[in-house]
């Protein structure tokens, strides 16, 4: 992949090469890790959605739903939705919070989810 004319991205083997090249030829190379954790947001609509869901947790991707669509469909089934879900992740060593009023964040295990100072830590 060319980004433009003097710099090229290389993705192989869970690794990221960029190199710089100039007039004179290669300049510079560096070698990071490729990224390991995808984010995917998207609206919850119904609960058979919670199969790929746990999918996409299970494949080290952070998942935040917009719950509404399923709240205005079935308050019942969304709460259930979510009871699904808090008991896999947590099951599987994730971590689950509630964004706000409409939105809810999946964490797979090795990404903690901040919820602000807690003063028995201090």
């Amino acid at each position: 992949m060319v980004f433009n004319e003097t710099t090229q991205v290389l993705y192989c083997k869970g690794l990221t090469y960029l190199s710089s090249i100039g007039a004179d030829g290669l300049k510079a190379e560096t070698v990071r890790p490729a990224p390991q954790i995808l984010l995917k947001a998207f609206p919850l609509k119904n609960p058979e959605e919670v199969a790929q869901i746990k999918e996409d947790v299970k494949n080290h991707t952070i998942v935040i739903l917009k719950i509404t669509p399923l709240a205005q469909k079935s308050v019942e089934e969304l709460k259930s939705t979510i009871e699904q879900l808090t008991d896999f992740t947590l099951s599987f060593g994730g971590d689950i919070a509630r964004l706000g009023e409409e939105r809810i964040v999946i964490a797979p295990p090795g990404v903690k989810i901040w919820r602000g100072e807690k003063s028995s830590e201090a």
